[in-house]
């Protein structure tokens, strides 16, 4: 069963480029905090570069402004997470995750087969509002749409 709110991010390691690759544990990234992680199936795709990502670079700011932390992930290597993050200008403090064996996908049971376009298991494109690691949001998108887990449509669900 796919996470749901009230449950408790899975502990697993993901990955990301800072003076080489650095392995963080998700326990660590989600304790103590108020995120938004929001998922990808690919980073350089067509729907994942020309808005999901550049939604949440343009509106980083109105979450800080609310003291919540965003983290993008994909089931990408860090390397292409690191590069897709310079080439779509990311903001310092906007985390480029990369989920490279697909393990926390699984474990959130957000996984989706992607083979027919020759990318292997992904992530479904998905977002989640996480305090102190427990989810109080979660908004997954149907299979090949773009709707509720868009930056506009986050922002418009959280707190004020």
């Amino acid at each position: 069963m796919s996470i749901r709110v009230g449950d408790r991010i899975p502990e697993v390691t993901l990955k990301r480029i800072r003076d080489g690759i650095e392995t963080l544990d998700t326990r660590a990234l989600f304790q103590g905090r108020k995120v938004v992680m929001f998922a990808v199936p690919g980073a350089f795709t067509p729907t994942c570069s020309a808005q999901h990502l550049p939604g949440y670079v343009t509106r980083f700011a109105e979450f800080r402004q609310r003291g919540i932390e965003v983290y993008c992930m994909a089931v990408n290597d860090p390397f292409v997470m690191n590069a897709w993050g310079k080439d779509q200008n990311v903001p310092d403090g906007l985390l480029m995750l990369s989920d490279g064996n697909g393990d926390f996908s699984r474990a959130l049971d957000l996984q989706q087969d992607a083979s027919a376009s020759g990318m292997g298991t992904r992530s479904r494109r998905f977002a989640l509002y996480v305090e102190d690691g427990t989810v109080r949001g979660a908004w997954v998108d149907a299979p090949g749409a773009f709707e509720v887990s868009s930056a506009d449509h986050v922002l418009q669900q959280l707190p004020a």
